[in-house]
């Protein structure tokens, strides 16, 4: 099938329309009232909100046969949420871990997650993720758990998140400014400005910026950055709108500890740090900047269809001067561990086009709903190096460390690793058919090439071509709406993922295959203020690369790999979010799986298999006028980690033992404008490990932190 020329000529010019600008649009069914009456009361989860991220249809969460978390603005300021690490923290069914104090893992029923979306738009995340990026220009967080091939193309059978940006919503100027202290010497100031740029209010514009610093309680480490963002909304004409961003954040991180610290002595015996313990040196950096840019553009036609398309674009650019440590101490002298240095440097791009058109159709006396689109991706990705001379020492005593190890002499900088080109086409196409007033099927699929060409690096020493052309990824659901406000639901999706193991013909193996199915209940209760739903899930990724004993590719001495069955991850998710009462907010997940490969071993070990997380907030205004007090609890199982431990040379746990952080926050409005807030993490000051011990060493939690948020808004 040749589009690859049609959609570049045919789709340059339009954009797929951010859900921001979509929820506009009616409701469609079982929406009863007004649903930005509903929305203006909700202020955790979703109820009556829409959004594309799943399928592409503007649907509600209970009208979406899969899972779907929404982390609204009201709960990322009441829990002070800096980043959207920590918002995923607190969302149902994801786990995020440190990798160490720069980067993090994420993981959704037993997978890891690589795929994002901005406004709908998917992105691939990089080393320094998405999930780094400042919250202040972003509106809320969803997750689509499941695989989201129909969308997303190639990635994970784990989740999908989509960064709705704020838009220029508002005719009138209105805007807040926020100040913020806290501990670690944290100082942060917000702006954020809205504004029509015309007398009519159909061109609007709206402005962020954000600027912060930032010591750690690990010691060595500051961090100063700041986040510029600005968006112009314009209405056309009556039926055509048109949206043009930019965002641009810096960071810099200086004495920042990558890697771990050591989880044994060279003895065996379990090591015992202050949480401020630190690998770094005061030569570190880890220096990062992101630039993204969008145009949105959407018409209305009669009839009820819409054309609607997107342009984006997405920069990273990463300077890290770091040093990264092995080996384990001596108990008694501390001696044992050597350094080697690292100076990265990465600039990977991406570009995302896409084409979508979404009407009504009749068929058999009734009305049906269609989505079809186009899709094209583009990544150019890499790694640069710098060697130290010379290449390995001895860290000394490391009781005594304290950073001042001597910056190496570097020789040149050379290509190291994923220096190439991956590109993707798509065409996709779903329907939304209405087989009775309370049975609604969804079917669709997405035809997918995928394409890598690899350059020469020290970590690829033949350049090389891995293609993958017509990929089918089916999409199935059933809703049927056993009440007027409780909602049955199955589905079935899918997802794809190159890998670049070849078998005994020398032959690429086939993509792995991300199969997952989903079924259960979702319920919109207290006049559609609360919304509840309970799932229960199975994933199967087969095509799984295993040495093919006795075998190698052809022409070399590496092994060759078959396909066999993979990973098989299974549980249930139980989800409640809205208003229990007019002045209540909450926000509750518990999550509960297996996953396990073929053997039987436990997969992406370091993260935990259960999780509860909650979120709430209770109005005292009839009782003290302008209080608002809440708090919020995330618990975890010890995730199923095993290491080698160096002095006896057996596997053996190494897991964080569940555990449970409790925060609190306060909230008082001193008049119309004016506002104070006080949010205290990690109330009781647990000490806890945050990354479950990967290569036999681990990061700490952050203690007990407070801050301070005065607000002004007009």
């Amino acid at each position: 099938m040749d589009f690859k020329k049609w959609l570049l000529a045919g789709g340059v010019s339009l954009a797929l329309v951010s859900p921001a600008l979509a929820q506009t649009a009616p409701p469609t069914d079982h929406d009863g009232g007004d649903e930005h009456a509903v929305e203006a009361l909700v202020i955790y989860g979703h109820a009556d909100q829409s959004t594309n991220a799943a399928i592409g249809f503007e649907l509600t969460p209970r009208q979406t046969p899969q899972s779907i978390t929404a982390i609204t603005r009201q709960q990322i300021e009441d829990q002070a949420l800096s980043n959207v690490s920590d918002v995923l923290a607190f969302a149902t069914g994801i786990s995020a871990k440190a990798v160490d104090r720069g980067r993090n893992t994420l993981s959704s029923r037993g997978f890891e997650i690589s795929n994002f979306q901005i406004d709908g738009a998917p992105f691939q995340t990089g080393n320094v993720g998405f999930d780094e990026t400042s919250t202040a220009i972003y509106e809320r967080v969803e997750i689509v758990r499941g695989a989201t091939g129909l969308l997303n193309g190639a990635g994970e059978p784990s989740a999908a998140i989509n960064l709705v940006r704020k838009h220029a919503d508002s005719r009138v100027t209105a805007g807040e400014v926020n100040l913020e202290g806290g501990s670690w010497n944290r100082f942060a100031a917000t702006g954020d400005l809205s504004a029509p740029l015309n007398a009519a209010g159909t061109v609007r514009g709206r402005v962020v910026a954000q600027g912060y610093r930032q010591d750690a309680f690990v010691d060595l480490e500051k961090t100063k950055g700041y986040v510029l963002y600005g968006v112009v909304d314009a209405d056309l004409g009556p039926d055509t709108q048109l949206s043009l961003g930019a965002a641009h954040q810096s960071d810099k991180r200086s004495g920042v500890l990558w890697g771990q610290l050591p989880y044994w002595f060279s003895d065996g015996s379990r090591t015992h740090w202050d949480r401020s313990k630190t690998t770094g040196t005061r030569w570190n950096q880890w220096d990062t900047s992101d630039q993204t840019a969008f145009a949105v553009l959407k018409h209305q036609f009669a009839g009820g269809w819409s054309l609607r398309g997107d342009l984006g674009y997405h920069r990273q650019v990463e300077n890290s001067k770091l040093l990264f440590t092995t080996g384990f101490p001596d108990p008694v002298t501390g001696q044992g561990m050597s350094g080697t240095g690292y100076w990265y440097d990465s600039r990977p791009k991406q570009w995302n086009l896409g084409l979508m058109a979404q009407g009504p159709f009749d068929l058999f006396g009734r009305r049906h709903e269609l989505v079809v689109g186009a899709m094209y991706n583009h990544l150019k990705g890499g790694w640069t190096n710098q060697d130290p001379t010379p290449s390995e020492a001895p860290l000394g005593n490391f009781f005594q460390w304290d950073g001042s190890y001597a910056e190496p002499a570097w020789g040149p900088r050379y290509d190291m690793s994923e220096k190439g080109v991956t590109t993707q086409y798509a065409v996709y196409a779903a329907a939304r058919l209405n087989l009775a007033d309370n049975l609604k099927v969804i079917l669709g699929g997405r035809l997918s090439d995928w394409k890598r060409e690899e350059v020469v690096t020290v970590y690829t020493p033949a350049p090389f071509t891995l293609e993958h052309d017509n990929i089918f990824t089916p999409y199935a659901g059933v809703i049927y709406d056993v009440t007027a406000n409780v909602s049955a639901y199955a589905s079935y999706t899918s997802i794809f993922k190159p890998q670049n193991n070849r078998d005994r013909n020398g032959a690429y193996l086939d993509p792995l295959e991300g199969d997952a199915y989903e079924a259960g209940l979702k319920g919109e209760f207290m006049g559609g203020r609360l919304f509840a739903s309970v799932a229960v899930f199975r994933i199967e990724q087969n095509n799984f690369a295993v040495v093919d004993d006795g075998h190698f590719v052809p022409g070399t001495v590496n092994p060759a790999f078959r396909a066999a069955r993979g990973t098989v991850s299974d549980g249930y998710e139980i989800e409640v979010s809205g208003k229990l009462a007019p002045n209540w907010d909450v926000n509750l997940g518990w999550t509960d799986f297996s996953a396990k490969d073929e053997a039987g071993a436990d997969v992406v070990a370091h993260h935990p298999r259960r999780m509860l997380k909650l979120a709430t907030v209770y109005d005292l205004g009839e009782r003290v006028a302008g209080l608002r007090v809440g708090g919020s609890l995330r618990w975890e199982s010890r995730p199923p980690q095993v290491a080698e431990n160096p002095g006896t040379h057996k596997l053996e746990p190494v897991g964080q033992p569940a555990y449970a952080i409790v925060g609190l926050m306060a909230e008082y409005r001193i008049n119309d404008r004016v506002s104070a807030q006080l949010n205290v993490n990690n109330v009781f000051d647990k000490t806890y490990i945050n990354n479950n011990a990967w290569f036999a060493g681990f990061v700490y939690g952050e203690p007990r932190n407070a801050r301070v948020t005065l607000k002004y808004a007009f």
